[in-house]
């Protein structure tokens, strides 16, 4: 399934991409997800997409994804997959 960014990532306080409206850990994690999670995540998008919908991207409290968030995310979710399998 294809990824639903459009390369403009620019994320809110909660880490929510208001280009995509995906939580960063979507965003990191998305070329490891089933086909049925990546759709999840589309619907999770669509729901985002509606409540951000007053919300555009030269808005205040919004930020480009940095190195450092992407390699917390990536952390994160390796610390999550560990707990799961222990």
């Amino acid at each position: 399934m294809d990824s639903p960014c459009i390369a403009s990532c620019k994320l809110n306080a909660d880490k929510i991409c208001l280009g995509c409206f995906r939580h960063i850990e979507e965003i990191v994690d998305w070329n490891k997800k089933t086909e049925p999670e990546q759709q999840a995540i589309y619907q999770a998008i669509a729901i985002r997409q509606q409540q951000l919908a007053t919300v555009t991207l030269s808005s205040a409290g919004t930020s480009p994804i940095t190195q450092a968030e992407w390699q917390q995310a990536k952390a994160a979710l390796a610390q999550k997959k560990l707990q799961r399998l222990s």
